[in-house]
């Protein structure tokens, strides 16, 4: 309607003052309800090729949208594993910070794994003390077992030499079994030898790596015990919590609530624009929008992202053959608004819905020196419509609460 009363300001009104004043034809004589089309028809003929060349014009440079929302993402409340809730810590609608718990898993098992992996070091601890007993006790077996060695070694040596003087002296069975003596007592002092250096590896190599990996499963143990303790992530609000002590929760199929994150819905506006508006689209773009929320007020805004796919295009691997026709109808370009000032979404709800505008602005293409006349009558042109988009969007924040109270039946 606006377009149509700023065209026939240019078209209609003076087609009718040429009639009125230079033809001499009055409104109710010349120019009656029956000859308006044919007495006026340059003029309305002029006025609908103008106003809708505005209307395009308008729409194409400067696009709007109604399909705009402060989305925000919620985090579902989940344990790591499934399990029995033993205490809750907050209640329904609760403000909570940044690892706060909200609640508690039985953790009776957790538990006493840890307790077990405790007494397992503290075992390993009393048999590296033990094996260090044993040490000095396979010490003392090494010392008994060379004098025994060296007592059956200086004997047999002694017959030895006996024998080498005078072979009637010693009988060669007698040598005989003092060598065997000494071979005996030589294996029972390898064999001592041989308990120490085992006593040994267990004291420097066994029982520390037995320690290590209990240690391990000490940690394990506590991680698990852990886990059993479900924290807030992120400040927030929780809502949807009505858990209660003996509820069992699961993180495939029952959560236990959802935690809306204290900034979620109010960094940034997602809008939605028509696909034939992707080239007018770009980075850095100013913007207006004006909220349900936040009525009366227009938000300064600049465009942040647009996303480069349309959602409605994308599908995933199947067994079945993908039939275009069932993509339904065609999407729309996402675009990323943040405010121009901090503070500017206060008020505004997350999940709210809004109207927004985006100007093209053609500053840089007017600077060129080598830009052509025509070429820069039309950015002034397309630059100067944007205003009547900024009013029209005025127009909207002011009715917007009336179309939602009373013509909304609210």
């Amino acid at each position: 309607m606006l377009e149509l009363l700023l065209c026939s300001m240019l078209t209609i009104v003076p087609d009718y003052l040429f009639r009125r004043y230079v033809q001499g034809k009055r409104i109710g004589r010349e120019i009656t309800l029956y000859s308006v089309w044919y007495e006026l028809r340059w003029g309305i003929t002029a006025c609908l090729v103008l106003t809708v060349s505005l209307i395009t014009l308008i729409f194409y440079f400067h696009p709007s949208t109604k399909n705009v929302t402060a989305v925000f993402r919620t985090i579902s409340i989940l344990p790591e594993k499934g399990g029995r809730v033993d205490k809750v810590f907050v209640g329904i609608n609760e403000q909570v910070v940044a690892g706060q718990p909200l609640f508690q898993l039985d953790s009776s098992e957790q538990q006493a794994a840890l307790e077990a992996a405790k007494r397992r070091i503290a075992e390993i601890d009393a048999e590296a003390v033990v094996s260090q007993t044993e040490l000095v006790s396979a010490e003392g077996t090494i010392k008994a077992a060379e004098g025994s060695y060296l007592q059956a070694l200086n004997e047999l040596e002694t017959k030895q030499e006996l024998m080498r003087r005078n072979a009637n002296v010693v009988a060669p069975r007698e040598i005989e079994r003092l060598q065997v003596a000494a071979d005996g007592r030589k294996g029972a002092l390898d064999a001592a030898i041989a308990a120490k250096q085992t006593l040994q590896t267990t004291i420097s190599t066994l029982l520390p790596a037995q320690r290590a990996s209990t240690e391990a499963a000490l940690a394990q143990a506590q991680v698990d015990l852990d886990k059993t303790m479900v924290r807030a992530g992120v400040d927030g609000l929780l809502q949807q919590f009505t858990l209660r002590p003996g509820d069992v929760v699961n993180p495939m199929l029952r959560p236990a609530g959802i935690l809306v994150p204290a900034e979620a819905g109010r960094g940034a506006l997602i809008a939605g624009f028509g696909q034939i508006e992707t080239q007018v689209l770009k980075v850095g773009m100013i913007a207006e929008a004006t909220c349900i929320g936040k009525p009366f007020t227009i938000l300064p805004m600049v465009v942040t992202q647009v996303q480069d796919v349309i959602a409605t295009g994308q599908f995933r691997s199947t067994d079945l053959l993908l039939d275009v026709q069932k993509l339904g109808q065609p999407g729309s370009i996402t675009v990323y608004l943040e405010p121009l000032f901090v503070g500017e979404l206060d008020g505004v709800p997350p999940g709210g819905s809004c109207i927004a505008n985006a100007y093209t602005n053609n500053h840089d293409a007017l600077a060129d020196k080598n830009i052509s006349t025509l070429n820069w009558v039309f950015l002034h042109v397309v630059d100067t419509v944007g205003m009547v988009h900024a009013m029209i969007l005025r127009m909207q924040a002011i009715l917007l609460p009336v179309q939602t109270l009373v013509f909304g039946g609210h």
